[in-house]
C-alpha cells in the first residue's frame, strides 16, 4: 500500500515542480541567473587564481640564487642553468599571459549574453592546463634528483649544499601546481556544465 501511495506521489511532485517554473518564468523571474551568475564567477577566479599563483611563481624563481664557497671555488645555483626550470619559467609566463586574456574574454562573452561554456574557450583551458602540468613535471624530477640524489646514475644530491635556492625553487613549483589545479578546476566544470545542457 505504501509503495502505490509512493508511485503516485511522484507525478503529483513533477506537476507541482513544472507549474512551479512555468509561474516563475511568467512572472518574469529569473529561474537560471543564478546558476549562470555562479558559473561565471567561478569562471572568472579561477583564471584570476592561476594569473596570481604563475605570477608569483615567476616572481620567485626569477629572484632565486645562492652562492656559495665549496673547496675553494665560488659555486652559483640559479634557474637559468637548468634547463626545466626555463622550461617551468616560460610555461608560468604564457600560462600567466593567458589567464589575463581568457579573463577578459569570459568577461566580454558573459556582457554580449553569449554561452560561457564556449567550445574555444575548453580548447583553451585543455591546451594551457596541458602546458601548466608540462612545465610542472619537468621541474619536479629535476627537483627531485637536486634534493635526493640518484646513486646508481651517479648523480648527487645538491640541496644539502644550496638549501635556500632549493627551498625557493620548491615553492614555486608549488605555486605552479596550484595554477594547474585551477585550470584542472576549469575543465571539470566546463564538462559537468556541458553533460548538464545535454541532459536538458
Amino acid at each position: 500500500m505504501a509503495k502505490g501511495g509512493s508511485l503516485s506521489m511522484a507525478p503529483e511532485v513533477a506537476r507541482d515542480k513544472a507549474s512551479f517554473m512555468l509561474q516563475a518564468k511568467s512572472l518574469g523571474f529569473p529561474v537560471s541567473n543564478t546558476s549562470k551568475r555562479s558559473f561565471f564567477m567561478a569562471q572568472i577566479m579561477l583564471r584570476v587564481f592561476a594569473a596570481v599563483f604563475t605570477l608569483a611563481a615567476i616572481c620567485v624563481m626569477a629572484t632565486s640564487s645562492q652562492s656559495i664557497s665549496l673547496f675553494g671555488f665560488t659555486v652559483k645555483a640559479h634557474y637559468s642553468y637548468s634547463s626545466a626550470m626555463r622550461f617551468l619559467l616560460v610555461s608560468d609566463a604564457v600560462v600567466c599571459g593567458f589567464s589575463v586574456v581568457s579573463v577578459i574574454f569570459v568577461y566580454h562573452l558573459n556582457r554580449s549574453g553569449s554561452n560561457l561554456n564556449n567550445g574555444y574557450l575548453f580548447l583553451h583551458d585543455m591546451v594551457i592546463m596541458v602546458l601548466a602540468i608540462s612545465g610542472c613535471a619537468a621541474a619536479t624530477a629535476v627537483g627531485y634528483i637536486s634534493r635526493y640524489g640518484e646513486e646508481k646514475m651517479g648523480w648527487m644530491a645538491v640541496c644539502n649544499h644550496v638549501g635556500k635556492f632549493c627551498n625557493q625553487m620548491m615553492i614555486s613549483m608549488v605555486l605552479s601546481y596550484l595554477a594547474f589545479f585551477s585550470y584542472f578546476a576549469l575543465a571539470v566544470m566546463s564538462s559537468n556544465k556541458a553533460m548538464y545542457q545535454e541532459g536538458e
